[in-house]
């Protein structure tokens, strides 16, 4: 570090992952109308995708968003659904369901009365992970209860639509204990996975996998072509219709940026 507090690069190491989406659709972050890469996080362990259940309300199908980025870039993916202490009708155990038949990691969680905090705590312990999710669901109020210490600060839910403030307004690394890193990501408004082709999303959606070899043509996308055994699949209700719906929304923006 130089004498007047900044940073020094002494040596840049390989990376093993690193996950990413594709940039805001801000000034600066397109090239002749491609959205560029915006690089998250790189070197880790595992990917814990945030969410509460209401304040705001549980978003699958942004969910399912998270998790193709993190699939596509091989990165272990877990979800946690947070403020389970504000939901009477316990939707989140359909939530729960769903998720946990695909093979994710589910935790259940609320700050207020610590449910789920302990057994998300020794998850944590002993990797590098990183928090990830939409602005307002917790994730700062969920790492101070795991670590006083770090006393982040914690954003209030907008009264006019319900959504959350940014309060993270960049990434930042703590190591937390000898053992365990975290790092602590801004809420996001969007996310669009970078770099899948059409013909690739079927891949980072676990439950197509086992079946796609069923499917009449190599190059299926699950959408439209005749003898599709995913399609015969969610019919036949051996995969969620929600997942798929989730599915079909993805392939169409993907759709767009080739048209565009």
């Amino acid at each position: 570090m130089n004498k007047d507090g900044t940073g020094v690069i002494t040596k840049i190491s390989p990376r093993k992952n690193y996950l990413s989406r594709k940039a805001p659709k801000i000034r600066g972050y397109s090239y002749r109308g491609e959205r560029l890469e915006q690089i998250i996080a790189a070197n880790i362990d595992q990917l814990f995708i945030v969410t509460s259940i209401k304040h705001p309300d549980f978003n699958n199908k942004v969910v399912d968003r998270f998790i193709v980025a993190s699939e596509s870039s091989s990165i272990t993916c877990n979800i946690i659904i947070n403020k389970i202490d504000l939901d009477d009708t316990k939707t989140f155990l359909k939530w729960k369901t769903i998720y946990q038949d695909i093979g994710y990691n589910v935790f259940l969680a609320s700050t207020v009365n610590r449910q789920g905090l302990e057994s998300l705590y020794q998850s944590l312990k002993g990797k590098i992970s990183l928090l990830w999710g939409h602005s307002g669901v917790g994730k700062s109020s969920i790492l101070n209860s795991l670590y006083p210490s770090l006393n982040l600060k914690v954003g209030l839910i907008s009264s006019f639509n319900q959504k959350g403030k940014h309060t993270t307004v960049t990434n930042f690394l703590f190591k937390v204990e000898n053992d365990t890193i975290i790092i602590d990501t801004p809420g996001i408004r969007e996310i669009d996975p970078f770099g899948i082709q059409r013909q690739d999303l079927g891949h980072y959606f676990k439950e197509f996998n086992k079946l796609t070899a069923g499917c009449k043509f190599n190059t299926c996308t699950h959408n439209h072509e005749p003898g599709c055994a995913v399609i015969n699949a969610v019919q036949s209700g051996k995969i969620s219709e929600i997942r798929y719906n989730s599915y079909l929304r993805i392939l169409e923006t993907i759709e767009e940026d080739i048209i565009f």
